[in-house]
């Protein structure tokens, strides 16, 4: 019987990390360390006007306005390239529109305490709630 060893770049993951509201790429800097640390690629993002994004909060007039750096990242990923989607309270409703415009592009969604719509649970039910 033949042993391969694993290819270590067939290990190796793409994250890809959405902060919550108010907050910016740098609420990930433990976790984006301790995945680099293990060998994964991590890509942690600003959302319009948040942390070093330079869009200015009156400059976001809806929704779509506010994940466009999601959106463009993931437009810019080459066709093979598959990611991991992590989105934090907020960012979960962020990482839906990812997941529902870019399926072939997303191995994984992690909703980490993070809003998820479903077919009876719309966002405006669960910002009442």
């Amino acid at each position: 019987m033949c042993s391969r060893s694993p290819n270590p770049e067939a290990q190796k993951k793409h994250f890809v990390l959405v902060q919550r509201a108010g907050h910016g790429a740098w609420c990930w800097y433990k976790l984006s360390a301790l995945l680099i640390s293990a060998g994964h690629h991590v890509t942690a993002l600003d959302l319009a006007a948040s942390g070093d994004n330079p869009k200015q909060i009156n400059q976001v007039h809806c929704f779509a306005d506010y994940v466009e750096p999601l959106i463009e990242f993931m437009e810019s990923l080459p066709p093979e390239d598959r990611v991991i989607l992590v989105g934090h309270s907020m960012g979960g409703a962020s990482i839906s529109i990812a997941m529902e415009r870019f399926p072939e592009k997303i191995s994984a969604a992690v909703f980490a305490t993070a809003m998820m719509p479903g077919p009876t649970m719309s966002y405006l039910t669960i910002i009442k709630e």
